[in-house]
């Protein structure tokens, strides 16, 4: 997997794009500088079946299953999604502003989406995620913090942590202590 720094797009094996209308510009001069975990399944604790894509692009069937036509109306995306075998799908370039996040504030900050690039996992706040995810996270977060220097380890955040009232992703279930010493190897 490479990122192509100019265009903000992931390229090679297991990266699959697939293009969210859902999305914008970033301010003008806004420097990306978090990443924010969150977890998706369609329907909730069922994994597979391209649901969060369809979601994602405005192209969820609300007959398909009935908490379906609770979320339909939806116009959300996030930049990265990681597959419980370890895939990614990219939604939206880095450099642009994704629709992940909602009312959210870090670090002063409100409106998160602005600063910052979310990466979806695929998972619930209870089952534990796979060694494929956390594999490909590491990844992932390797190739970001390399070309946006400005996340910090603390500055990769749940979005629990920056909406703490209305969210509780990537949830117990994610293991913060094994992805945290995956970032420090590569540091050391």
């Amino acid at each position: 997997m490479q990122l192509d720094r100019a265009t903000g797009w992931f390229h090679g094996d297991g990266i699959t794009h697939c293009p969210s209308p859902n999305f914008n510009a970033r301010p003008q001069g806004e420097q990306i500088s978090l990443l924010v975990l969150h977890n998706i399944s369609l329907p909730p604790a069922n994994f597979g079946g391209g649901y969060v894509q369809a979601f994602f692009q405005n192209r969820l069937d609300p007959n398909a299953h009935p908490y379906f036509a609770s979320i339909e109306h939806l116009k959300v995306s996030a930049h990265l999604f990681i597959e419980r075998g370890g895939a990614v799908t990219q939604f939206v370039s880095l450099h642009d502003r994704a629709w992940h996040a909602g009312v959210s504030c870090f670090d002063g900050r409100e409106g998160c989406n602005d600063f910052s690039i979310g990466i979806e996992l695929e998972g619930t706040d209870e089952i534990p995620y796979t060694d494929a995810q956390y594999l490909t996270l590491d990844r992932l977060t390797r190739h970001i913090r390399k070309a946006w220097p400005a996340i910090a380890p603390e500055r990769i955040q749940g979005h629990s942590d920056i909406a703490p009232q209305r969210k509780t992703d990537p949830g117990p279930a994610f293991d913060w202590v094994r992805y945290r010493q995956a970032l420090q190897r590569e540091e050391g």
